[in-house]
């Protein structure tokens, strides 16, 4: 069979399912049933085993084992020496039936010695920093680092450096632009008075919509997470009544990142808009204001669903 791809003379590779143009390089060892996509560069050192699929043009760094049940989608960059486990408790010569698929999605980067436990999501265009170790789910665009990694940041929409994070304290004329789309800020008036302090907003002046139903959440760990997911038809107004909490929109297209640090604004998030807060204080309370009741068929929790969904139902008007 003539092959459309290098390999180095000292490669061993067992599988005929590689795609064009992609490069193996010296003492790398492929299993037979690995599939790998084109244009891909396997460098040194590397081994590659038999329940794998790899995409197109992914680059793995010298010293990296992808072992049974490991899906890396295009356009992946694994760094030297990155660990993936397959097995969340190993013993000597068990085999466990099936392993446990650790995803990781299109545009990630995992930085040199970063550990990815089994099962995981790496999201998309996300990325790992060196050394971390990666214990649960990375969300899209999110920059992790740390032991067990945590959420430092937010990828640009405009390139692989992080997004700086918007405070968003100050009157109307001085918020910031929102680049958004339909993601608002919204001015609340704070009355400050010797009985204690007060703000408020109507429907129809600074409240977006006429509210269903409220939620209150605080005392959030500061390694955790909330939201990570859009509506299909709710809006929600979030105000952080006290301390402070990071939250990052996403229309498809373009993120942004906003510190909310008092109940003088709020941030307006309509449907089809992916939100995630983090980075909450230990004193943080955050209220959001929801336009219409409970309803989990109104979530949207994977990130690739959202895109599809938001790509609908702009061809569609908006509507």
């Amino acid at each position: 069979m003539s092959e459309n791809y290098f390999r180095h003379p000292q490669a061993l590779v067992e599988t005929t399912d590689i795609g064009e143009g992609t490069r193996v390089w010296a003492f790398a060892h492929i299993l037979p049933g690995a599939r790998i996509g084109a244009d891909c560069n396997i460098c040194d050192h590397t081994f590659i085993e038999n329940d794998v699929v790899i995409g197109d043009r992914v680059t793995i760094k010298c010293g990296v084992q992808v072992w049974d049940g490991i899906r890396i989608d295009n356009d992946v960059f694994i760094g030297p020496n990155a660990t993936f486990t397959n097995d969340p408790t190993p013993r000597s010569g068990r085999h466990l039936d099936q392993y446990p698929v650790t995803h990781i999605r299109e545009g990630a980067s995992i930085a040199a010695n970063a550990t990815i436990l089994p099962g995981v999501s790496i999201g998309q265009h996300s990325m790992v920093g060196a050394g971390a170790v990666v214990t649960r789910d990375v969300p899209p665009h999110a920059v992790v680092m740390g032991n067990p990694a945590r959420i430092e940041r937010y990828t640009s929409d405009t390139g692989p450096g992080g997004m700086a994070a918007i405070g968003v304290s100050g009157t109307d004329d001085q918020l910031p632009d929102v680049a958004v789309e339909g993601v608002a800020l919204v001015s609340v008036p704070v009355i400050n008075d010797l009985r204690g302090n007060l703000s408020a907003r109507e429907v129809g002046n600074g409240l977006p919509f006429a509210p269903k139903r409220y939620f209150v959440v605080y005392e959030v760990p500061s390694t955790k997470i909330r939201g990570a997911h859009a509506h299909r038809r709710c809006e929600q107004l979030l105000v952080a009544l006290k301390g402070s909490v990071s939250c990052m929109v996403d229309d498809g297209s373009s993120r942004q990142e906003f510190v909310l640090d008092g109940p003088q604004l709020g941030l307006h998030v309509p449907a089809m808009v992916w939100a995630t807060q983090y980075k909450y204080t230990s004193d943080a309370v955050l209220l959001v204001i929801a336009s219409d009741p409970y309803d989990p068929d109104d979530y949207i929790r994977d990130y690739d669903d959202f895109l599809s969904l938001r790509r609908t139902w702009e061809e569609a008007g908006s509507s």
